[in-house]
């Protein structure tokens, strides 16, 4: 039962010998890790041979590339903990360190360029030629989404890392798909009541949001907890991904008009969009916000962020053991602190990781079953759920501000100043983004 590298791959061979045929090859497979006679063949499964691919799909160019670049490191930092030991793997009883059921964990990687269409070309590259039994990756919720469509039309699972849009686990949600990174609806439910507390409850506000399903997202879910909070938006008006310059879109914000505005953008996008903000002298007229912040973006704008409000998944100052032992690691291997998108990709590889070892098995059914409706901990944010309605985990969110530019290091460019408990934020599986989920098969029905 050799794999192929060439035009036609196992996938080719078991359509052509027809359901009958896969039932024979599913047994020939044997060994509870690989395969076993008790699952049939789906997917990438069963897994021969003594090593596991998971596929590393991130953003090496683009907009987004920065936030790639640290989602690599924390996906071979987990690559290598898994193999050798090491982080939280030596915390989570699950894991061994020694592979996973006692195959060595391998790696192939791919640019989404921040582009759908790239992004499902290079998974389905890993599934098809690759033989990966997990995708990881995402940077923009567009991807992301794309991505976890194709995972489940192939059975192959799909562990989102950075997307931030209630799509994911909303509307496009799929049964193959996880995400533990918090939503726009959550971010609006924990900065909203921030905001009224710093600023007032009766501001007008402005938004200028990145035309694609996270920037939509952010913007509805905003306006939908500000308003609640008593503020009144103006208008909210999409500007293109990418976009470098963006004056004539500032140029447009009626200052008189206007008490607050709402910078809907990431990664290069933000970093571009607040400094030309703050040169316009906007902020001598009205509060900026970015409601959702990345270290790196914060990094490339360290001289505008001062005072500026936002969320963030993670933050590597958080004082719990757990968050500490991984910035140990990380800055063991890397010489610096870890972005929370490294951590969400440390985080999710061992999230599935750890599921494999419980289900006892790779064959993907199982694998989501075990995750399904997981409480753990131990993970740098305090008790989670995977919920299982929804494949969303529920979890605190930080509110983060940017720090003066006089007290700014190298590694410290927001302060943290609340951890919204997840008891007061997220909301029912009939309710929010999740009434709008229908996840779809397990595929052994």
């Amino acid at each position: 039962m050799s794999q192929t590298d060439g035009p036609v791959d196992r996938r080719d061979v078991l359509k052509l010998v027809g359901a009958g045929g896969i039932a024979g090859l599913a047994g020939c497979a044997g060994g509870g890790g690989g395969g076993s006679s008790e699952f049939p063949e789906l997917g990438n499964y069963p897994v021969e041979g003594d090593e596991v691919v998971f596929g590393f799909n991130v953003p090496q160019s683009g907009s987004y590339s920065q936030e790639g670049a640290d989602e690599l490191n924390g996906y071979n930092l987990a690559m290598d903990h898994l193999n050798n030991g090491g982080g939280w793997v030596d915390g989570v009883d699950a894991l061994s360190g020694d592979g996973i059921l006692d195959k060595t964990v391998t790696s192939v990687e791919g640019d989404t360029a921040t582009d759908a269409d790239q992004a499902r070309q290079e998974a389905q590259r890993m599934i098809n030629r690759d033989d990966a039994i997990m995708v990881t990756g995402g940077s923009s919720s567009a991807v992301a989404i794309a991505v976890q469509e194709l995972c489940q039309e192939e059975k192959v699972m799909f562990m989102a890392c950075l997307t931030h849009s209630n799509d994911t686990t909303g509307s496009a949600c799929v049964r193959y798909s996880f995400r533990e990174m918090f939503n726009a609806y959550m971010t609006g439910q924990a900065l909203a009541p921030v905001l009224s507390d710093e600023y007032g409850s009766d501001l007008n506000f402005y938004q200028l949001y990145a035309d694609y399903t996270w920037g939509s997202t952010v913007q509805s879910s905003m306006q939908q907890f500000l308003e609640a909070e008593g503020w009144t938006q103006t208008n909210s008006v999409a500007t293109p991904l990418g976009t470098s310059d963006y004056s004539s879109f500032l140029a447009d914000v009626p200052r008189d008009e206007t008490d607050a505005l709402l910078l809907v953008h990431y990664g290069l996008d933000a970093a571009n969009s607040l400094p030309q903000a703050i040169e316009a002298g906007l902020d001598e007229d009205l509060e900026v916000i970015v409601p959702l912040y990345n270290r790196l973006m914060a990094n490339a704008a360290r001289e505008s962020i001062d005072g500026i409000f936002g969320t963030a998944d993670w933050n590597w100052q958080l004082e719990n053991d757990a968050t500490q032992s991984f910035v140990e690691a990380f800055r063991n291997e890397y010489d610096k602190v870890p972005s929370y998108a490294a951590r969400l990709a440390y985080s999710q590889t061992l999230q599935y990781a750890a599921a494999v070892e419980r289900a006892e098995t790779f064959y993907p059914p199982e694998v989501i079953r075990a995750l399904e409706d997981h409480t753990y901990s131990g993970f740098g944010l305090g008790e989670e759920t995977m919920r299982a309605c929804d494949h969303q985990a529920q979890h605190d969110v930080l509110v983060v501000r940017g720090l003066p530019e006089g007290e700014q290091t190298e590694d410290q460019l927001l302060n943290v100043v609340g951890q919204t408990a997840r008891g007061d934020i997220g909301y029912a599986c009939d309710a929010g983004p999740a009434s709008e989920c229908e996840l779809g098969s397990y595929g052994d029905e």
